[in-house]
């Protein structure tokens, strides 16, 4: 399936690994594919814009959703709990980088990061939108549709918060992928 991928649709895939990266998480989800599809500066990622999406403020609803050191962090000081005053602590006791998060024994040793199911569904609707568009490649655009018909992944969920209209956005999408 991938050898019919554009190179800004190959390009998406790997910057939906950068982005998870970024965010520490384990697995690739659809709102890592939306953060790739808003970094890329094409026709697909100018009309997310005109609908109102960025790559900074869904990066920041995305670690709202799913935590971060920073609000954990927010959250400790706000009760009166120093973070600095407990790692030196522990670092005092056990080591420096006692805290730290311990490396997977299971980790891929290449770096690679897994799809989670969804995700990976919205790479084969991504073709199935290909398809049914009479289109040889599949385009960043056809990811941005994939993810809008799987319909269930953070990814949407943040699109729905943020008050856009779903069905608008599929059709400029399709709009703009006509050659």
């Amino acid at each position: 399936m991938f050898e019919r991928f554009t190179i800004e649709a190959r390009e998406t895939v790997v910057g939906a690994q950068l982005e998870a990266r970024r965010l520490h998480s384990q697995r690739i989800g659809t709102e890592h594919l939306l953060l790739s599809l808003l970094a890329q500066g094409t026709a697909s990622s100018a009309v997310l814009a005109r609908h109102g999406l960025t790559r900074d403020d869904v990066a920041e609803t995305v670690a709202a959703y799913v935590g971060g050191d920073e609000l954990d962090a927010a959250a400790l000081t706000a009760v009166g709990i120093d973070l600095d005053a407990v790692r030196s602590s522990v670092e005092a006791s056990f080591g420096p980088g006692a805290l730290d998060r311990p490396r997977s024994k299971t980790k891929d040793p290449s770096g690679h990061i897994p799809f989670t199911p969804r995700a990976k569904k919205v790479l084969e609707l991504s073709l199935r939108e290909a398809l049914a568009m009479r289109s040889k490649e599949i385009a960043d655009g056809h990811i941005a549709l994939g993810v809008l018909r799987e319909g269930e992944g953070l990814a949407v969920k943040i699109l729905f918060d943020r008050g856009v209209d779903v069905e608008a956005l599929r059709q400029d999408l399709r709009t703009a992928l006509i050659p």
